[in-house]
């Protein structure tokens, strides 16, 4: 990833990208909880099999707009500002909306696949996400 032209910031590390992951999954867990609570009594007594399938829309509706939100605003989440690093595109200027939306279908399927789209890093020879090399986005430190 180029480093950022408007402030001159370099790649953040993987090491800081990884603590960065460990809070924002622990944020991101509360966001889902708090959010989960008006749909659980909205659908309670619904049929079981279709309200456990709605809601799994709804956290990954919920999770997408708080990422895609953060990003556009700032190209930061609570986390990314803790650990001083901002999201960009790879040629270092903000994210569009068409980047934070391919950013966040990206990533999805690899976190679902066992973090396999945050291991790619470990073999990429930027040390990239994969989300972030499929999506243009690079993460740089602030």
């Amino acid at each position: 990833m180029r480093p950022d032209a408007e402030h001159g910031a370099p790649a953040a590390g993987l090491a800081r990208r990884a603590l960065g992951l460990a809070y924002e999954a622990l944020l991101l867990a509360a966001v889902l909880l708090v959010g989960s609570l008006p749909f659980v009594m909205l659908m309670h007594g619904a049929d079981r099999v279709l309200a456990r399938a709605l809601l799994q829309l709804y956290l990954a509706a919920l999770a997408a707009a708080y990422f895609i939100v953060q990003w556009r605003r700032g190209g930061q989440t609570l986390p990314m500002k803790t650990w001083r690093m901002r999201l960009v595109t790879r040629e270092g200027g903000p994210l569009t909306r068409e980047h934070a939306l391919r950013r966040f279908l990206f990533a999805l399927p690899g976190t679902l696949l066992l973090g396999a789209g945050f291991l790619w890093a470990l073999v990429d020879r930027e040390r990239l996400f994969l989300h972030d090399r499929l999506a243009g986005t690079g993460v740089c430190r602030t």
